[in-house]
């Protein structure tokens, strides 16, 4: 039977499936009061590997390119000079008197040594890490074709869903690359069949995903607060 033109339509309810049962009858949640931790249900194990998006790192090798270029130049000009017959840099000279009469305990020497080894080791540590912790990695189906998921719009994603189960008046979803973790509040029916739902219905979105690796489910479901 067709609608009325101008009605509008009545949306679809969404259609929740209860997670499935084991045989000793039980559920597999052993979570006896919603909103006390437990271990939750398994999504989907990861069917195709992909590795993490690495970062371009501009700005830190534009800055260290600069700074290298600048002290290399300025120090070549200063060599060129000595050797056309011209005095060497007051920087330079001082520099040198500096160093050979400052003991290795000195205040300046230990400052400078510390944010040399400061400096060293942000450039080893940008140089072995991937970056783009915001960006989570899809299975690959395709070999010359690689796809990301921003993290914010994932929780996105999974927070809609999570709004479309029956009780749910609002919820809150936190996404990192290994766990997703959802503390909704329900305004009416049992805080155990909230939670339920929200269990099957999440671990669905989390394999609609299509993430390379499944990060880990948590519910957490409470009343709203008392006003005043």
């Amino acid at each position: 039977m067709s609608e009325p033109p101008g009605s509008g339509g009545a949306r679809p309810l969404p259609v929740v499936e209860q997670a499935p049962r084991r045989e000793d009858g039980e559920d597999g949640l052993d979570q006896s009061a919603s909103g006390a931790s437990y271990h939750p249900l398994p999504t989907l194990s990861a069917d195709g590997k992909a590795s993490r998006f690495w970062s371009p790192r501009r700005v830190p090798a534009a800055l260290l390119a600069l700074l290298v270029l600048a002290g290399a130049g300025l120090l070549l000009y200063d060599v060129v000079a000595v050797r056309a017959g011209h005095p060497a840099m007051r920087w330079r000279r001082g520099l040198a008197h500096q160093l050979g009469e400052r003991p290795l305990d000195d205040v300046a020497v230990l400052i400078g040594a510390a944010v040399a080894a400061l400096a060293g080791l942000w450039l080893l540590v940008l140089a072995v890490t991937p970056g783009q912790r915001g960006l989570l990695p899809m299975r690959r189906t395709d070999p010359d074709v690689r796809a990301g998921l921003h993290r914010g719009a994932a929780a996105t994603v999974l927070r809609d869903r999570a709004m479309d189960v029956a009780g749910v008046q609002r919820a809150r979803v936190r996404m990192t690359r290994s766990k997703v973790d959802v503390r909704a509040v329900s305004h009416f029916r049992e805080l155990d069949d909230v939670r339920g739902d929200l269990d099957a219905t999440l671990a669905e979105g989390i394999r609609d995903l299509g993430l390379a690796h499944t990060p880990r489910l948590s519910v957490h479901v409470a009343r709203p607060g008392r006003k005043g």
